[in-house]
């Protein structure tokens, strides 16, 4: 009995010591994923961009300081990696100071994957020796990718690959090109969950909400690739859309109409984009074209023909009453 308990003990102590050496990482995120960390060369713009089999991988890989630079960290996800990078590379410490520091001092370093790049575009990477296979990364000039637990080998020379091939894209599309390529090179042998995107720009700024110059997310979904294609493509439309608004603003007609234009040919079964283009053409007097757009619309939906009665309270139409109420009611207007 006694022999038997001593036996026991030592099993026990065993358990504990072989325990103890393992990395703390209970509660961390199995985020297995692949991701790129790129800079624009000529805008200095600088983005992370990142696909997994995982719900809302977004928050966990991607981070980004505008003037700082940005960071993906993944595998078995320490999250602590992004706002600690982001402070020690504003302290003036270089991408390869950056990986050293947090992987060295990180029990779970073995299961970690790290991608840093700074504001000047120098990068660096770590992939740990536990990294599910098939896991690597590949840096170069203004960029750095990584993917772990992939169905194959080519996963990662295919996204650098695409990255060098695209570089007459903007970088939010460049990116996406890589992710693209990933997925077509073989992905995530899990498959597909989420994806996201960050683009932050080459100055610092004082105002934390305009850090991001873009920040999507697709959180849960069938081709996150896709939909983030998808979401860029909007989000360009949009930002047309702001320039119309800023060109009304400014009394220049023309140039809005334009801008309202294109932000529609670019996402055309976008009700708002038709309408604020007729709310245009209602302020320059284009009484006839507005009218038919506005019809097109209330046919679709009656709540448009509601919001247009609200406008020249808030001064955003400019038109008298009867001019109002023939383009809420589609009556001929009389003009003396």
């Amino acid at each position: 009995m006694k022999k038997f308990l001593v036996s026991y003990i030592l099993i026990f102590l065993l358990g504990l010591t072989s325990f103890a050496q393992k990395p703390a990482l209970a509660g961390d995120a199995f985020a297995h994923t692949y991701s790129i960390v790129a800079k624009d060369a000529k805008t200095g713009e600088m983005a992370v961009g990142v696909q997994s089999h995982w719900f809302s991988v977004g928050p966990l890989v991607a981070w980004g300081k505008s003037g700082i630079g940005v960071i993906a960290t993944q595998s078995f996800v320490n999250p602590s990696f992004g706002p600690e990078g982001l402070m020690l590379l504003e302290e003036g410490n270089n991408a390869e100071e950056v990986v050293e520091t947090l992987i060295n001092n990180d029990e779970g370093r073995d299961f970690r994957q790290l991608a840093v790049l700074a504001s000047s575009g120098e990068n660096a990477a770590y992939t740990g020796k536990n990294c599910v296979e098939a896991a690597s990364h590949i840096t170069g000039d203004n960029f750095s990718v990584q993917a772990n637990m992939m169905l194959n080998d080519n996963v990662v020379p295919a996204m650098a690959a695409a990255f060098k091939e695209n570089s007459n894209l903007p970088l939010a599309e460049r990116v996406v090109k890589v992710l693209e390529a990933a997925q077509n090179a073989g992905g995530d042998i899990r498959g597909r969950q989420s994806a996201a995107l960050i683009v932050v720009g080459k100055d610092k700024v004082e105002a934390s909400w305009k850090d991001k110059k873009i920040d999507l997310r697709v959180d849960d979904h069938k081709n996150p690739v896709q939909e983030l294609a998808r979401l860029l493509k909007t989000a360009r439309a949009y930002e047309y859309m702001n320039k119309g608004d800023l060109a009304m603003e400014a009394g220049d007609v023309n140039k809005a109409l334009e801008a309202y234009g294109t932000a529609e040919s670019m996402v055309p079964n976008n009700l708002e984009m038709k309408f604020w283009k007729a709310v245009a053409l209602a302020n320059s007097e284009n009484f006839e074209e507005a009218k038919l757009i506005f019809n097109r619309i209330f046919e679709q939906d009656e709540n448009w023909r509601t919001m247009l009665k609200r406008l020249p309270k808030a001064g955003l139409l400019n038109v008298n009453e009867e001019e109002l109420k023939s383009l809420i009611k589609q009556e001929p207007i009389k003009i003396d």
